[in-house]
C-alpha cells in the first residue's frame, strides 16, 4: 500500500524552542516510519519578517541542521530549503491567477500580523498563495497544522479545486490534519510560547541562557506551606517531559505543603538538558562540520526538485504554456 505523503514546513525565524518541538516537530519525526514525509525550511516565507541578509543565512542553516539533529532523517524523508527549488515560486504566480483578492482579504492571519506591527506588503498579503504552492507542488496528501493555520489550508484547497475544475485533475487536494489533542505550550510568561514574545526556552541555546529563562518562569504567590497551582506555565512545561505516573507524582508534590518552586525549576532544567543531550551534541557536530549540512541540503534539493518540476510541467501543459 502506498504511503500517504505528508508535508510540513518550518520558518527560519530564530532558535527552535521546546514549544516548536512538542507542538509539531515531534509529530513529524513520528510520521517518518509510516508516511512519505516532506519537510522544508520556509525561507521565502520568512522574508515577511526578516530583512537582514546575515540573519536569514544563519537562521536557514540553523533551522535545517536543527531539524536533522532533532531526528528528521534525510534518508527516510525529503528535507530541503524552500528557495533551492524555484519551481515552487513559478507555480505561485500561476496559482495567483486562480486566487481571488476577496479570498486573500479574508485572511485572519494577515489582519493579525498587521495589527501586531508587521508592515503590510504584497508578500505578507499573498503569503497563502505561496503556502498553497508549497503544498500543491509536492502533491501532498496530508498537511498537519496548528489550529491557527487551518484557514490557510482551506485556501489551498479552494485554489486547487478551482484549478482542477478548470483544467482537469492536476493537483491532489490535501487533507487538513489538526491534532485536536495538542495543547497550547506556554512560555515563561504564561503566554503561548513564541519567539516574537521572547518567552521561549530554546533547545539549542547556551546552558546559561536556558537556565536563566527557566528561572524566570512566572509562578503564583503561594507561600511555602500552601499547596501550589498546577494550572501554571512551570507545571505545564515540566509535564512535557514526564510519563503519566511521573505527572501524578508531580501533582501530589504540588498539593503537599513545603514545595519550593526553585527546586522544581532546577529539576526542569536537568530534565531538559538530559532529554535533548543527544540532539545538542548532533547540533554541535553540524556547527563543526557545516559542509556536511550543505551536502544534505543539496541531496534534499535534488529529491524535492524532481517532484516539484514534474508538477509544474503538468500545470503548464494543462493551462496551455507549451
Amino acid at each position: 500500500m502506498k504511503k500517504k505523503r505528508i508535508l510540513s514546513g518550518a520558518q527560519p525565524s530564530g532558535l527552535l524552542h521546546i514549544g516548536n518541538y512538542f507542538g509539531m516537530i515531534k509529530r513529524m519525526i513520528d510520521f517518518q516510519d509510516s508516511s512519505d514525509l516532506f519537510c522544508f525550511i520556509a525561507n521565502y516565507h520568512s522574508l515577511t519578517s526578516i530583512s537582514n541578509k546575515e540573519e536569514l543565512e544563519k537562521n536557514t542553516f540553523n533551522a535545517f541542521s536543527d531539524l536533522l539533529a532533532l531526528g528528521l532523517d534525510s534518508e527516510k524523508s525529503t528535507v530541503w530549503v524552500q528557495s533551492h527549488v524555484p519551481a515552487v515560486t513559478e507555480l505561485t504566480w500561476i496559482l495567483s491567477n486562480f486566487t481571488s483578492v476577496g479570498l486573500m482579504q479574508r485572511s485572519t492571519s494577515y489582519k493579525d500580523k498587521v495589527a501586531h506591527g508587521l508592515i503590510p506588503n504584497m508578500g505578507l498579503f499573498s503569503y497563502p498563495v505561496l503556502m498553497a504552492s508549497d503544498i500543491l507542488s509536492f502533491q501532498s496528501d496530508i498537511v498537519p497544522v496548528g489550529k491557527d493555520q487551518k484557514q490557510h489550508l482551506e485556501m489551498t484547497r479552494d485554489i486547487a479545486i478551482k484549478f482542477n475544475n478548470t483544467h482537469g485533475p492536476v493537483f491532489t487536494i490535501p487533507e487538513i490534519d489538526i491534532d485536536e489533542s495538542s495543547e497550547i505550550i506556554f512560555g515563561i510568561d504564561g503566554k503561548k510560547m513564541s519567539k516574537s514574545y521572547n518567552n521561549t526556552i530554546p533547545i539549542f541555546g547556551s546552558e546559561e541562557y536556558m537556565k536563566n529563562q527557566i528561572m524566570n518562569i512566572v509562578t503564583d504567590s503561594a507561600g511555602l506551606n500552601e499547596p501550589k497551582d498546577t494550572d501554571t506555565p512551570l507545571f505545564n512545561m515540566y509535564t512535557l517531559f514526564l510519563n503519566d505516573d511521573e505527572k501524578n507524582e508531580l501533582k501530589d508534590r504540588y498539593a503537599t505543603p513545603g514545595l519550593k518552586y526553585m527546586s522544581i525549576k532546577n529539576e526542569l532544567y536537568e530534565h531538559i538538558m538530559d532529554y535533548f543531550s543527544k540532539q545538542r551534541a548532533l547540533k554541535q557536530h553540524s556547527l563543526d562540520n557545516p559542509d556536511d549540512i550543505f551536502d544534505l541540503m543539496d541531496i534534499g534539493r535534488k529529491k524535492a526538485e524532481v517532484i516539484a518540476s514534474d508538477t509544474l510541467s503538468n500545470v503548464k501543459k494543462a493551462i496551455g504554456m507549451v
